[in-house]
């Protein structure tokens, strides 16, 4: 499904890179974990994936379904198949969470030649998804992220995936702000959204989001590279040693595959 190859990616403006040479390749149906330390590349990995206009591809390659991904604006990624759930997600005062979301997903079926929801169609789904997560109704009729809590903008996110339904979703962190009930129900979610036509990348710091669920693979991103790779109990040796037994690794490179 996706096949990253010599990825070299700066700030937008700047030569010093983030990503220096990031190998990666997901299959379908296979859930890859991302970890490491701050400032090791997670997020630039994720936002370069989902389009950000903030960065510069300075040297690789992206294949996502076969084509080629960096010439695509980040509405055809989406209606591709690729889902970006922010870290920090942006709050938008004014803009309706019910509209944003209906609108969102209509030109997505748009663009893939579907037809669109009407306003029936579109509260059946939305309310189930909203059962599934565990939120109240009134929860659509506020302004997109605004006066959210933490865990209402992840658990937002999580809504907009199900409504989406992508083939690659990639969840930066969206463990983070959640307390444990909110953990244990979007991890839920995600765990009954496991198809073998759809794929995860979660970036995490926390070995206790895999805890819920299960990676196929766990990745440790360092320097702008990933050095190694292995099952979940990785993410149990990192919980337990931190990342200081990296430096005498790192100079040997581990790629993941599947």
């Amino acid at each position: 499904m996706l096949e990253i190859r010599d990825l070299t990616v700066a700030i937008d403006g700047e030569s010093t890179p983030i990503l220096k040479g990031l190998n990666l390749s997901i299959n379908s149906g296979k859930v890859h974990a991302i970890m490491g330390p701050n400032g090791s590349g997670k997020s630039t990995l994720s936002h370069v994936l989902a389009g950000h206009t903030g960065y510069s591809v300075l040297q690789g390659s992206i294949q996502f379904m076969g084509q080629d991904l960096l010439v695509l604006a980040p509405e055809e990624r989406a209606i591709l198949g690729i889902f970006l759930a922010f870290q920090y997600p942006v709050a938008i005062p004014g803009i309706n969470n019910m509209y944003f979301l209906k609108e969102a997903c209509n030109r997505i079926r748009q663009g893939r030649h579907e037809k669109s929801l009407d306003a029936v169609d579109f509260l059946a789904q939305v309310r189930t998804h909203l059962k599934q997560i565990g939120l109240d109704e009134s929860f659509l009729k506020r302004s997109l992220n605004d006066g959210f809590s933490g865990g209402e903008k992840k658990s937002n996110e999580i809504l907009q995936m199900l409504m989406l339904q992508p083939k690659l979703a990639i969840l930066d962190e969206t463990d983070s702000g959640l307390d444990i009930d909110a953990l244990q129900a979007i991890s839920k979610v995600i765990n009954q959204q496991r198809t073998p036509q759809r794929s995860w990348l979660l970036v995490t710091h926390y070995q206790r989001l895999l805890s819920y669920i299960q990676p196929d693979y766990v990745h440790i991103l360092y320097k702008g590279r990933i050095v190694k790779t292995g099952d979940h109990n990785l993410a149990l040796r990192l919980e337990k040693e931190g990342y200081g037994w990296l430096q005498a690794e790192a100079t040997h490179t581990v790629e993941g595959h599947d």
